[in-house]
C-alpha cells in the first residue's frame, strides 16, 4: 500500500525501527517529533515486541497531523525504516492491509493476529 491509500484514518500509529547502532539516532527522531507534531510518543523497545521484528518506538497520532508528519519522518528519517499503519480496529487487517513504509519494508510476526 502506499501512503495516500491510508490517510483516510482517523488514527495512525508510526513505528520507527532501530538497532544497537541507530539508537541515539532513533530515540533523536522520536524526540524531535514529539516536540514539534501533537502525538503521543511510546516507550524505546530495546527488544522485538509485538508483531515487530525490530527494536522500535510508537508515535500515535491523529489524521489532522498525517500529511505533516509523514513528510517530516520521510525528510528526517535517514536511513531509519518506518513502519506506518492505519487503526481501524482490526489488528490483523491493521499490520497487513493499512499500512505504509518508509524505507525497507520487512515481514512483520502476525502470528499473535491470526484468526482461529
Amino acid at each position: 500500500m502506499t501512503i495516500e491509500s491510508i490517510r483516510h484514518f482517523e488514527n495512525f500509529h508510526a513505528h520507527v525501527y532501530f538497532d544497537a547502532d541507530t539508537t541515539h539516532q532513533a530515540r533523536t527522531l522520536c524526540a524531535r517529533a514529539g516536540e514539534t507534531f501533537d502525538l503521543e510518543v511510546g516507550r524505546h523497545h530495546e527488544k522485538n515486541v509485538g508483531p515487530h521484528p525490530r527494536w522500535s518506538c510508537q508515535l500515535a497520532f491523529a489524521q489532522a497531523t498525517f500529511s505533516e508528519l509523514v513528510t517530516w519522518l520521510e525528510d528526517n528519517r535517514k536511513e531509519l525504516t518506518v513502519f506506518i499503519h492505519g487503526l481501524s480496529g482490526d489488528d490483523l487487517a491493521d499490520h497487513t492491509e493499512h499500512v505504509a513504509w518508509l524505507g525497507e519494508a520487512v515481514a512483520l510476526n502476525l502470528d499473535m493476529f491470526k484468526r482461529t
